[in-house]
Formats: C-alpha cells, sequence, structure tokens
C-alpha cells in the first residue's frame, strides 16, 4: 500500500533557525513520536528505529535513512528510509522538505512531500486509518520542530516577534510513530532497509 503526503505548516520561527533543525537529521528524529537514530554510520547514512502502535497492531521497526540531498541554498532535505519488523513488516518512505519563508521574516513555513510504501501487517488498515493516524502524528512532529527551534538563539538579523513567549525546551515524544512507518516518514524516512 502506498500513501502520498504533502504538507504545509506555518512556523514562528524565522528561516533560519527553522532550517537549523530540519538540516540535523538527529533533532528531526527526536521531534519524530517514538523514533530515534542509533547510529551514524557516516555523514549521509544513518541507523534508527521507531515503535509504532495503529489500533492493535504493535511492531519496532529498525532500518537505515540515507539523506539523498542537503541543499542549504534552497533549504531543502530529501532523504530515504527503509525499515523492517520482526512480524515481516516493511515500509519505506522517500521525503523532500523545504523551509520556505513566511509572510513576515520572522516566520517561515516547513513544506514537505513525501511518497510511504507500507507491506504486512499495517497495509491492512488501508488509507481509511492510516492518513488519519499520520495526520495526527505529523501535528506532533510539527509541534516538536518548533519547539526545537524557537529554542534556538535567534539569527542575526531575524525579527523576533516582541513578547513572543519562549517555546518550551523538552518535546515529549510518544509511541504512536505509525507516522515513521507511514510518514517515516515526513521525516520519518528515518527508517532503514530490511536486513
Amino acid at each position: 500500500m502506498e500513501v502520498k503526503l504533502d504538507k504545509r505548516y506555518p512556523l514562528d520561527v524565522d528561516v533560519a533557525r527553522a532550517w537549523q533543525v530540519l538540516r540535523d537529521v538527529k533533532t528531526v528524529a527526536g521531534c519524530m513520536p517514538g523514533a530515534a537514530i542509533t547510529e551514524q554510520v557516516d555523514d549521509t547514512h544513518y541507523k534508527g528505529n521507531v515503535k509504532v502502535k495503529v489500533g492493535p497492531a504493535n511492531a519496532a521497526f529498525a532500518g537505515d535513512i540515507q539523506v539523498l540531498e542537503l541543499d542549504d541554498a534552497a533549504k531543502k532535505l530529501r532523504m530515504l528510509g527503509k525499515g523492517a519488523d520482526r512480524s515481516g513488516s516493511s515500509a519505506s518512505m522517500e521525503l523532500a522538505a523545504t523551509i520556505e519563508p513566511g509572510e513576515t521574516p520572522a516566520t517561515s513555513v516547513l513544506a514537505g512531500q513525501a511518497v510511504v510504501a507500507v507491506s504486512g501487517k499495517f497495509a491492512q488498515f488501508g488509507n481509511r486509518l492510516l492518513v488519519p493516524v499520520s495526520d495526527m502524528l505529523l501535528a506532533q512532529f510539527v509541534d516538536n520542530f518548533r519547539a526545537a527551534a524557537a529554542a534556538l538563539p535567534g539569527a542575526a538579523g531575524a525579527d523576533a516577534a516582541p513578547g513572543a513567549p519562549a517555546a518550551p525546551e523538552q518535546r515529549e515524544l510518544n509511541a504512536l510513530a505509525m507516522l515513521w512507518a507511514l510518514v517515516k516518514g515526513w521525516f520519518a524516512g528515518l527508517i532503514g532497509k530490511r536486513s
């Protein structure tokens, strides 16, 4: 089963801080509910895992992530993630994400497109359950992403919103990382190839 995602999220941080978070694969993984980078193989290859729960189905995916493109000028990240669990379920995701200028210099937009392929027990749930679960997990991811970017020192020349409340530095991760299997998406490519 294949799911295509195309999302845009406004951010209350400048482009420089949002890009600083997006270009750091480990930080991005920390924003994804239930996901973690377990090893950095080299500059473009990582190993990771994610715990996924959808309805009665639970899985612990392990896999590989490859950074295909990291373009500082275009503020663009492309990744490929593939992974599998012990029950025979597998997932892959190709993700393209960019940071775009917002309506003011103190804002930006996180835009992403992903193609996620799922097989095994998670594929049986189909789009009727996987899409709403992925939307919920992406919302949690974006909240964590916003907090991570807001916690960074302001960029030189960026107009900080006066009186803006400080973002919480602590990010809450939960085990609903179906997005990881789906969106391994979105950044969620953070799962690698089947062993």
